[in-house]
């Protein structure tokens, strides 16, 4: 394999080639960097760029830019609470409470070696490991997958939240909203209220941006007092202790990043699960690991953000597994790249591998190249970012809006994706004032129509029970999901016993 790559290496490193994943890296950080503007949007906008571009250079700038993107989207989570897209939201929940104490410095430097670290652990695993991976991703069906995905969503309902029964309340209701547009099998309006524009279902970016951006600001706004008295404490600890990554720091993060960097791996591979269950997953075996409960929330954690940000930058190679062996993308990156590939004439599938070997293995060598890029781009480029959390609230959160906008016009429809933001955003306000979890009715939102696809076709498949002896791995994932619902109430009630205990005292 050495030397393969090593024999592609020269048209890899070309100047033309690397110049293209530096803009690609550089834009992608940026746009990550804005909230309301995550990966899906800034690589879709870039495709008409790639008409005129050599198949390689194509494929690397748009690979740059998701890789810059979902690094570059832990900024406004960690400065702002404004997480860049739904799978940053983890990081915003322990990187922003450091960045009110002072450290957001330490913070973003620690995302950014995380997701550095998850994005090179994935695209190595992605070039040692591609077509034996892909054979078992191949191998999951619709009953595994449906097992899978409950399990998920009860795995995050129980741990975005201080209850059970509010977070999975939350998720079915996003998987409720997720069955507006044209029914699956007959084609069938549903819940679109005789509005064309719902035939297609809502748009993801918009619903996005509403439930954790624009409600954010609701909030933010009617407590800009608050947030004015805090602005010195956001500028940052004078202490080089607050604004540097520690042997300290490393060796509490170590753990979480080598977990994390694995989970995203595995979720990436698994297609339909996306960034945001990998970063889920991933924080909430470090919450669990750490013992620290809510206040792993309420004091900010280091670990929590390189917990998070190593799983959701691993996801980005990962899903390109089951793109280059099987043809079929496990992200909206991949999905995207299939419109990259059919430009070029290239068809993603098992054939790629014999009828354009050179030109993968000079992708892999460029996602390499984009990952020591992402390094430096990010560290010497942070000092700009963090000049945000010095500029008036005032000033911030009208920006912050209109961008806001921008985002759900281009991704929504027009107007239309901008009257779903306000929606939403309305809904996510009241979500977080009366703690349903917003961030599960996300996650219902996003897998809810893989969700319904698998669990029909598993209606099918599964006609008695006995029949399920066929499908071992659905029955681990069932049973984990059972034992996950018992075991995370009982956890919470021994939480609110505590903290009722302690009050009294």
């Amino acid at each position: 394999m050495l030397e393969e790559l090593y024999s592609v290496a020269g048209s890899a490193f070309a100047i033309g080639n690397l110049a293209w994943i530096l803009f690609g890296v550089t834009l992608g950080y940026l746009v990550g960097a804005l909230p309301g503007l995550g990966k899906g949007t800034a690589t879709a906008v870039a495709i008409p760029l790639t008409f005129y571009l050599e198949p390689l250079s194509a494929i690397a700038f748009l690979v740059g830019i998701s890789k810059g993107s979902t690094a570059g989207s832990a900024v406004s989570a960690i400065l702002l609470n404004t997480p860049g897209e739904p799978s940053s939201t983890p990081t915003a929940m322990a990187g922003y409470p450091l960045a009110r104490a002072g450290k957001a410095q330490k913070a973003l430097k620690m995302g950014l070696f995380a997701s550095v670290l998850g994005d090179l652990f994935s695209t190595i695993v992605l070039i040692l490991v591609a077509q034996e991976l892909a054979e078992y991703a191949l191998g999951i069906g619709p009953v595994e997958l449906t097992a899978i995905l409950a399990f998920s969503m009860v795995f995050i309902a129980g741990l975005s939240g201080r209850s059970m029964l509010k977070g999975l309340i939350a998720g079915l209701f996003g998987i409720l909203i997720s069955c507006m547009g044209l029914e699956i099998e007959t084609g069938s309006p549903r819940l679109t209220f005789g509005l064309i524009e719902l035939y297609d279902g809502l748009p993801l970016i918009p619903v996005a941006i509403g439930m954790l951006a624009l409600s954010e600001m609701m909030i933010q706004i009617g407590q800009r007092q608050r947030l004015a008295d805090e602005a010195d404490l956001l500028k940052g600890s004078s202490k080089r202790e607050d604004q540097i990554v520690t042997l300290a720091d490393w060796k509490n993060c170590i753990r979480p990043i080598v977990r994390g960097s694995l989970i995203g791996t595995v979720v990436g591979i698994l297609p339909g699960l996306g960034a945001s269950v990998g970063s889920f997953l991933s924080y909430g075996a470090e919450r669990r690991a750490s013992g620290r409960g809510a206040d792993f929330e309420e004091s900010g954690a280091i670990e929590g953000v390189a917990a998070a940000e190593s799983a959701d930058n691993a996801v980005v190679p990962a899903s390109l597994v089951p793109l280059f062996a099987i043809g079929i993308p496990g992200s909206v990156i991949a999905a995207i790249l299939i419109g990259a590939f059919t430009i070029q004439g290239i068809t993603p599938g098992p054939l790629l591998f014999l009828e354009n070997k050179d030109l993968i293995l000079g992708v892999y060598v460029s996602m390499l190249a984009a990952s020591v890029m992402l390094l430096f781009i990010g560290y010497f480029g942070q000092n700009m970012f963090a000049r945000i959390v010095r500029i008036s609230p005032a000033l911030i959160m009208p920006i912050v809006v209109f961008l806001c906008c921008i985002g759900a016009y281009l991704q929504g429809g027009g107007t239309f994706g901008i009257g779903v933001m306000i929606v939403f955003g309305i809904i996510g306000f009241f979500s977080k004032k009366y703690d349903f979890s917003f961030v599960t009715f996300l996650i219902g939102f996003v897998i809810g129509p893989s969700f319904e696809l698998s669990l029909r076709q598993s209606l099918g498949l599964v006609t008695d029970l006995p029949e399920l002896l066929d499908h071992p791995v659905a029955i681990v994932f069932a049973v984990l999901a059972v034992v996950g619902v018992w075991r995370l109430t009982v956890l919470q009630r021994k939480q609110m016993a505590e903290m009722a205990k302690a009050e009294t005292n």
